[in-house]
């Protein structure tokens, strides 16, 4: 079979594509349909691993597990992770190809662009549906010559589109108009329907602006999707970062977790899940002063070790987490926060950094040394030690590993035991904490994705704080992509919708 698709385009970077194409990929599921989603390219540093050790962007994954479908390397053929300063290392069907210039990654694409399509047509033999998302905007007119994700793919394939607008930042109506207009003739015939999306208020005041976008551009309005409070599902980076910046502090019956807000941060989505728990407020922090006070500080992942341990230094977060551990204070480093808090970190080849060595804060007994290998695993563990993660010794973990160095224990105990790779069987330590407990650092992102650690977690920090309850249960039972679905669902002209997929609008 060859499946149908459908394309989600925005009107620029952070409009809610991605969310839409989740969306779309629950309803079809819903419906009965096989579904898969499918990015050309992404630039991300939120990424997964897939079951078969492949890396992907983490939107994908979750557009995955919107559809009931377990994650490919298909569905995100190129993955950019960027590094600074123009350069990306370059994940080609899950495996890092290098680190690329700017420059040099325009010159690759041609070639890059039968990797993409072969992809997409082992989805489309293997699903009913795929809903295809594209990335920025597809009338970046510099773009367009070695355009790999948005035109081009529709085109190759006859994908229809479907336009996405946030009308939440404003100049909704000129981004449509303005979009359109710089399309060539054959891509604005692709584009279908036109979506609103993020609205706050009663749509009923959008009516002569919605007739306006018909009249204007002879393209239909597919819906008008509201802004969704507080949904629990990952999201992409930048912009999802910044509005993370600025929280409020926690109240005197609340537990506060502040993550430090490293320059090159990566896989920050590993917190979210304590976003959404009751009486916990999580704060992305850029000054050491905003420590004070944390029931837990976490250094999260990083694209760079080396580079962010000196910022560290440099910002004076260093000599702040070091007093907070001499007064036991709670820390937790999650794969480059876990090497920046051993020891040592060697770079002799140069994969990370310029830098070939560095001391690490020396607060846990490990030490990191990177290697021109890149490990990407799903791992179930098995706790070793009891610390203020709550967990009893035995208690087993799933999650997954993405990281260039090798990390080595010094201590006879480490955090967890990792008994499968993969699925296949192997022993390998993982993470260490201090000698009190205080500090602890694991390789393992997803952790609090497993509902005994999260619960584990918040129950030592609430004893801590002798804080007797959460104010109140989070309801374990809500599927957000069910209900993020029904929302999507209700906004839109689903007659329309039907037309568009089967190629009749």
């Amino acid at each position: 079979m060859t499946a149908r698709t459908i394309m989600i385009q925005g009107t620029a970077s952070s409009v809610g594509k991605s969310i839409i194409a989740t969306a779309l990929c629950r309803m079809f599921a819903q419906d009965g349909l096989s579904v898969a989603p499918f990015k050309a390219q992404n630039m991300a540093l939120n990424a997964y691993v897939t079951p078969d050790g492949g890396e992907i962007g983490r939107a994908q994954a979750v557009q995955a597990a919107a559809a009931r479908v377990v994650p490919t390397v298909d569905m995100n053929p190129i993955l950019l992770k960027p590094e600074g300063e123009s350069r990306s290392q370059v994940v080609v069907l899950g495996k890092p190809i290098g680190s690329l210039g700017a420059v040099d990654y325009q010159a690759e694409k041609a070639e890059l662009r039968g990797t993409v399509l072969a992809s997409l047509e082992r989805l489309r033999s293997r699903h009913d549906v795929v809903v295809i998302e594209g990335a920025g905007s597809p009338a970046e007119v510099n773009l367009k010559e070695r355009d790999l994700v948005n035109m081009f793919v529709a085109e190759s394939v006859g994908a229809p589109v479907v336009l996405v607008g946030d009308i939440d930042r404003g100049g909704v109506f000129a981004a449509f108009v303005g979009t359109l207009e710089l399309l060539e003739p054959h891509e604005r015939s692709l584009v279908r329907a036109l979506l609103i999306n993020k609205f706050r208020g009663d749509v009923r005041l959008l009516g002569s602006g919605l007739t306006f976008l018909e009249e204007r551009t002879g393209k239909p309005v597919l819906g008008v999707v509201p802004h969704v409070r507080a949904l629990a599902i990952a999201d992409e980076d930048s912009v999802a970062l910044d509005e993370r910046r600025g929280r409020r502090r926690a109240r005197p019956d609340e537990l506060e977790i502040a993550v430090v807000l490293l320059p090159r941060i990566s896989n920050y989505d590993d917190f979210q899940p304590l976003e959404h728990e009751p009486g916990v407020v999580v704060r992305f922090v850029e000054t050491p002063r905003e420590l004070e006070g944390a029931d837990l500080v976490i250094l999260p992942g990083t694209k760079s070790t080396i580079a962010d341990l000196a910022w560290l230094r440099s910002a004076g977060f260093a000599a702040t987490l070091v007093e907070r551990a001499r007064r036991s204070l709670p820390i937790l480093g999650v794969c480059g926060g876990c090497q920046i808090l051993g020891h040592r970190i060697e770079d002799p080849e140069g994969v990370e950094s310029s830098v070939t060595s560095a001391d690490g804060l020396g607060l846990l007994p490990l030490s990191t040394r990177f290697g021109a290998e890149k490990r990407t695993a799903q791992v179930e563990a098995r706790a070793v030690l009891s610390t203020f993660l709550g967990l009893a010794s035995s208690s087993t973990i799933t999650g997954y590993q993405i990281h260039m160095g090798r990390v080595t224990p010094s201590a006879a105990s480490p955090l967890f035991a990792v008994e499968r790779r993969n699925g296949v069987a192997e022993r390998e330590h993982d993470g260490a904490a201090s000698s009190d407990g205080a500090v602890v650092g694991t390789m393992i992102h997803g952790l609090f994705e497993n509902a005994a650690v999260l619960a584990a977690l918040l129950t030592s920090l609430r004893a801590r704080r002798g804080i007797d309850a959460p104010l109140g249960p989070r309801n374990p039972a809500v599927d957000e992509y069910d209900r993020l679905a029904a929302v999507v669902r209700e906004s839109l002209d689903g007659e329309l919708l039907q037309r568009i997929l089967a190629g009749k609008a």
